[in-house]
């Protein structure tokens, strides 16, 4: 494995061409190359039959444990219910200045909001988190600039307003963080 470079861990079934084009913009996004991996869990020991989701921080001990040769940051993707105890459910977390994050499309979906799946808009939605979510690994905050990839997101509404690109601010802020 090639040294400083962002993993993407597949847990679950993903479409490869879905995967390879969101290496694409991350790489375009963070100028380092990008690798996905695909892995297999028994899911068992996450599940909460309580909440009927996945425990996030669990899920997110695991990866941050995971030996990655050469990981700079490493990304879970999944496709099941995320929670936090505080929250009824996330679409990702990350460890701020870390090394580690988690993605789920479950909540992405436009089926779990009563209406038509839309796989471009999944994917959109699916990429954008992943950003996010590096972006916070790198040591970026929440942006108040409502189109910035960094903006806050409680709803899936709000990821749809965002873009899959860092506003100028983050842009010249992740260029400090990395030293560029």
């Amino acid at each position: 494995m090639k040294e400083k470079q962002i993993v993407l861990i597949a847990f679950n079934e993903f479409d490869s061409g879905l995967l390879s084009d969101i290496a694409s913009d991350i790489n375009l996004e963070f100028n380092l190359p990008v690798t996905v991996i695909e892995k297999k869990i028994d899911f068992a020991d996450y599940y909460s039959p309580i909440r009927r989701q996945y425990d996030g921080n669990k899920l997110l001990k695991m990866i941050e444990e995971l030996d990655c040769q050469g990981c700079l940051k490493k990304i879970g993707l999944f496709r099941i219910d995320l929670y936090i105890p505080i929250l009824t459910y996330i679409f990702g977390q990350a460890i701020y200045r870390g090394n580690s994050g988690v993605v789920s499309l479950y909540r992405l979906r436009n089926e779990q909001y009563g209406l038509d799946a839309d796989n471009e808009l999944l994917a959109f939605r699916f990429r954008k988190v992943i950003i996010h979510e590096l972006g916070h690994t790198f040591g970026l905050k929440h942006c108040l600039v409502p189109n910035c990839v960094m903006r806050s997101s409680t709803y899936v509404e709000d990821i749809d307003q965002k873009q899959k690109h860092f506003c100028v601010h983050c842009q010249n802020e992740l260029k400090t963080l990395l030293g560029v």
